[in-house]
């Protein structure tokens, strides 16, 4: 049975862990009877609950991070568990001495005000964060703490600032496959505004992955940060339609491309696929200055795909689908400011569906 002495000045606490194994813990000096009474209720609630670990036990914060990497790498690519690392190694010094069931909502909270006063941007406070939560909740899910003070704790205000999506128009669509001489970055720059593609997973296309038949282009795996990865979700893995021009470029290609052990399309002098630094600031920034445009991201030519199926006033869903997004609320979250304010045309086939030669009476059924 749980009791509470007093030794050479101290409260001792003394009682028997989930194991039957006996614990004596002496509080602090200076500590009241009721602080002792407080404190082995705290404990014995713990051991109803089964979730008591010693203290000696509990790790610290940095010591669960290591945790939580540790079962996080099998499971993520290795450019995502990079950013994770980085977060733990480079954000989180204000905890490093501390167990992890010291730390209080208070800390919390002043560590993002912190971060606020050194005028971090908002989304990068953010992203953190969403670390400090998974830690958290993996602390709480091995009992190392009884009570996870993360989800209480007020998370920093003021809106994210968005990237400003640019799209190109068809004149500087043109003006820039005309600056492009070579031919198969001219072929990986149309592929790109014509496919709506990403830049990873126009790298790791192959040969076998065109449907010449159906004119399709088959997106079933990316290469990013110098390794190959399968598409990250079922949508992703998906066939975009393509026009004969394109197609008719693709053939042109096909016979001009140097062979390669990978079949990439797109292979580097090497046979290996494509760096996109290199890409970029050789051919794609060139292109732009050669062509007069504004400086943009080689990711806004598929912000120039979405932007002209929605001009001509393709549906959502299949715009969705095109894309490889996981719903049609993505795409609209993402579009939804290139979408027609004003569509008289739309009324106008309403009200001709609707009411009869007159205009004036409703046509209707029993």
């Amino acid at each position: 049975m749980a009791c509470i002495s007093k030794r050479r000045g101290r409260y001792v606490l003394d009682y028997y862990d989930n194991r039957r194994k006996r614990i004596r813990k002496s509080l602090k000096k200076g500590a009241t009877l009721k602080k002792a009474k407080e404190k082995l209720r705290e404990i014995e609630d713990q051991l109803t609950k089964g979730i008591y670990i010693s203290e000696t036990k509990i790790p610290t914060f940095p010591e669960v991070a290591k945790e939580w990497l540790k079962h996080k790498k099998p499971n993520i690519r290795s450019s995502t568990w990079s950013v994770y690392e980085g977060h733990t190694l480079n954000h989180f010094s204000e905890f490093e001495d501390l167990k992890i069931n010291r730390i209080t909502i208070a800390m919390i909270e002043k560590w993002i005000t912190d971060r606020q006063a050194k005028e971090m941007p908002i989304g990068t406070i953010r992203k953190v964060l969403v670390s400090m939560g998974q830690i958290f909740k993996y602390a709480a899910r091995h009992k190392y703490l009884s009570y996870n003070p993360f989800p209480d704790s007020e998370r920093p205000r003021g809106n994210k600032k968005k990237d400003t999506i640019e799209v190109l128009n068809p004149d500087k669509i043109n003006a820039l496959l005309k600056a492009v001489t070579d031919q198969k970055y001219n072929t990986l720059f149309r592929l790109a505004i014509f496919s709506g593609a990403r830049q990873g997973e126009l790298f790791g296309l192959k040969w076998f992955d065109m449907d010449w038949e159906n004119s399709q282009v088959h997106i079933q795996r990316t290469f990013n940060n110098q390794e190959w990865y399968d598409v990250k979700t079922e949508t992703s893995n998906r066939k975009i339609d393509l026009g004969p021009a394109m197609i008719a470029e693709l053939k042109k290609w096909k016979l001009a491309c140097p062979p390669n052990d990978l079949d990439l399309i797109f292979p580097n002098e090497a046979g290996q696929p494509l760096n996109h630094n290199n890409v970029v600031s050789r051919y794609f920034n060139t292109a732009l200055i050669e062509a007069k445009i504004e400086r943009i991201r080689f990711h806004d030519l598929r912000h120039t795909f979405a932007s002209l199926l929605i001009e001509q006033g393709e549906n959502i869903k299949y715009i969705q689908a095109q894309l490889g997004h996981s719903s049609p609320t993505v795409t609209w979250n993402i579009y939804a400011h290139l979408m027609k304010k004003v569509n008289q045309e739309a009324a106008s086939r309403l009200e001709n569906t609707v009411f009869n030669d007159t205009g004036h009476k409703m046509v209707t059924t029993k």
